[in-house]
Order: structure tokens, then sequence, then C-alpha cells
């Protein structure tokens, strides 16, 4: 890339941004509301142009740019100051008809193999170097008037984008899907994917993918993507505010795994206070709808004291208007986890945690610690007590158990407890799904 004028110029062979795929991946099991007898109907409700075997996505991304026309992927694990936003493309191969992958995507054991590469992947935009430049004025600072300019032509730009994908979505919202640990930007690509496919490809499906490593020693791996993780806050937090800003936006989802869990409540948190300083319910200035937690990979009083906040602090609400504290969500707050993830029983090892959120079971649970959760009236833990990866710590692409409750909660908007919901109640707020 060059810079050019006061805007950024996307150099970019097909070489270098189209068929970046190294290593295709199977596509997630089928979700098991759709494989039983009397499943809904999702594909045939499908609307014709998208009735495709490729799933276009829209992402957002500070990982650095790879320039190398040899380089496997588009963007590498290298942090980079400027926020970039373009279109993804994953494609299900081999190339199969509409009326065939709708038929493999019902069945509980497929007939033939569905796999997912990477295609076509289109920069669109990028905002300006950060921090942006300042000048000095006799009356103080201000920010440089020509890199402003240049924000506010990308962010219009963005806007122009999502407003398109609105108007050929039959749902104006936005499934916006945060990856953890140890993923490249093409394996956050094929999960946003998949979920988006068999949400039926109804929202608009976007990804945000931040620095994370994804090759090395282990320890030095995961103590970097940490930092990484603190290092995108700021972008995940202007990328989420970009999105509700945009015209026809009517809600959000917010679905993190694993430590862009940790990512995603740290920008939620800043968020929340932004709204509250402006004086403006969350809910309302940022459309949230549900927000999601997979596997989340945070320490539990660390996420608690991220969630706390305004319930703790009532300094920080001097200036709200209204007697109840501001709301933040529209729909729930829903946390999976499992007492068996062996991927973060070495985190809690690492940290020295006591316990990480997603690895949250009935039994660690005090009496003290449940009736807390009872105040929570849209917050719904929910406890994974099968292994269905050798990890077990993405069970919520692996498990069709999992999926078709993600699906049930996202698509339909049903509440755990709700006929399609199969959960076993285990007290106020606490689910579990059935062991067989």
């Amino acid at each position: 890339m060059r810079r050019a004028g006061s805007g950024y110029i996307v150099v970019a062979t097909a070489a270098l941004l189209a068929l970046a795929c190294a290593s295709p991946r199977p596509l997630m099991p089928t979700p098991a509301l759709y494989t039983a007898p009397d499943g809904p109907a999702i594909f045939e409700k499908t609307s014709p142009e998208r009735r495709t075997t490729g799933v276009d996505l829209f992402f957002v991304t500070d990982r650095g740019a790879e320039t190398a026309a040899e380089a496997p992927l588009p963007y590498g694990q290298e942090r980079s100051n400027s926020l970039a936003f373009g279109s993804a493309r994953v494609e299900l191969v081999p190339d199969l008809d509409w009326e065939t992958l709708a038929s493999e995507s019902r069945l509980a054991e497929r007939t033939r193999d569905v796999n997912m590469e990477l295609g076509a992947v289109r920069e669109m935009g990028r905002f300006p170097e950060e921090p942006y430049p300042f000048k000095w004025r006799p009356s103080g600072l201000i920010r440089d008037p020509l890199v402003v300019r240049e924000h506010r032509e990308t962010r219009r730009q963005l806007h122009e984008e999502l407003e398109g994908r609105l108007a050929r979505s039959p749902k104006k919202e936005v499934v916006l899907y945060v990856h953890g640990f140890n993923e490249t930007f093409e394996s956050a690509a094929f999960t946003a994917a998949e979920l988006c496919h068999f949400l039926g490809r109804e929202h608009v499906c976007a990804f945000f993918t931040w620095p994370a490593s994804a090759s090395g020693n282990f320890l030095t791996s995961y103590t970097t993507t940490t930092e990484s993780a603190e290092f995108s806050v700021p972008h995940l937090r202007k990328t989420i505010r970009l999105i509700a800003d945009t015209p026809g936006v009517e809600g959000i989802h917010l679905l993190a795994h694993s430590r862009g869990s940790a990512l995603l409540l740290s920008a939620i948190r800043e968020l929340v206070i932004e709204a509250v300083a402006h004086g403006v319910a969350p809910v309302d200035q940022y459309k949230l709808i549900n927000l999601v937690l997979m596997a989340p990979d945070i320490d539990g009083d660390v996420a608690m004291q991220k969630l706390e906040i305004f319930v703790s602090d009532p300094d920080m609400l001097t200036h709200w208007q209204s007697d109840n504290l501001p709301a933040a969500l529209r729909g729930r707050f829903t946390i999976y986890g499992s007492p068996g993830d062996r991927a973060l029983r070495v985190s809690q090892i690492l940290f020295r945690s006591r316990r990480r959120v997603g690895q949250i079971s009935f039994e660690d649970m005090d009496p003290v610690r449940r009736k807390k959760l009872e105040g929570w009236a849209k917050l719904d833990v929910v406890i994974e007590r099968r292994r269905t990866d050798w990890f077990g710590h993405a069970y919520f692409v692996s498990d069709p158990q999992v999926s078709a409750d993600l699906i049930q909660l996202i698509r339909y908007g049903r509440q755990p407890g709700e006929p399609g919901r199969l959960l076993e109640p285990l007290a106020p707020r606490i689910w579990a799904f059935p062991k067989e």
C-alpha cells in the first residue's frame, strides 16, 4: 500500500488479495435443529441472490497488511496503527450447486465433503495512522484538520458499504464475530462464514480480526496475544460505534470466542462509559441486541469488575438523569462455558488464575455467587458438559447441540426455557445441555 494525498490507495494484485487460502477447512457439523425431521426450513427461504456457494463477509482489522507477493494471507500477525475494512469471500468447495449444498447442510452425516477456502479479499478503506496528529494553537491543542477530514471520508465509505449490504439483507442487523488466540485472518473468516451460513444468510455478517499470534513458541505466542488484545480494544470500540452509527442498522449481535471475549468486554465497558458521559442510554446509542461470550478466556474476578462498574460505583452516574441504571442490551447476555475446556486449563496455569470464566461449572458456584446471578435479569450461563473437539474449546462450532442453541438465540430470539432451546435449568440464570 502507498500513501497518496490525504488518503490510502490500496495497491493489491489478484495474487495478493485473491485465493489466499493455504489450507481448506471442513464446514462445521450441521446444527441439531436442522437435522430434526420437523426442523425449520432455513435454506428454502434464502433469497435468490444469496443462493451461492460462497459467503461474502464484511471485515474490519488492525492486523498489519502483508505486502510480499508470496505472502499466503493478505493480513498477518503484526499490529497496525491504522484500522482497515473490506470484503472477504469464503468459498464452499468442491463447487456445489445450491440445491446440493442446502441438502448437505441439513444432514447429520453428510454424503460428501464440504470444505471452506478463502477466496477474494478486498480492502475498501483505511483510517489514518494512529495516534492522529495534532497542532498547537494559542487556544490549545487541535487535531490536524486534514486528518480529521480523511477520517470522516473513510467513515463515509464504511457506512456506504454497510448500507449497501443492509439493503441486500433480509434482516437489517449485523452479526459481528471476534475471534480468540491462535487464529489467522483466514481461520477467523472461516468461523464467521460457517456461522453466517447456518444463521440462514439473513444478516449482514462481519468479523473483527485482531493481531492474535498463531505461530512460534506457545508460551511467548500466548503472552504476545494477550498484549495484542489490549492493543485492539480501542479499534474494536471504534468498529462497534461505526457499525451502530450506520444508517439503516436496526441491531447488532456481538459474538466473541476465547481471548476475544476479554477484548470485547473491555470495548463494551468503554462504550458504555462513553454513552453515559453523553447522557445517552447505551442500548439506544449502540443498538446492541445480544452479547455472547463463547469459552471466554478471562479471569472470573476481572470479568465481574468490568461488568459491575456502574452497579458498584455510584459516583460514575452523578450526571445520569434517571434512577434506573443505564441499559446496554435489548436482548440477552449469554456465556457458554465448559468445565472440561483443556485450553483454558493452560491459560489458568499461565495466569495463575483461580478460574477462567469459560471453565464455569455449577459445582464451582457457591450459593453466594448463584444468588448474585439471580439479580442479572438478562444474563444466562449455559454449561456444556460434553467434549466434541480435542481441546473442548471450540464446541460452539463442533457440537451440533451448542451451535443449534446459539442459532435459536440469534436468529429466532428465543430465551432459555422456551421451545427449541433444549436446556436443563440448574438454578436461576444457570442452564446446561443434556448429557445425552
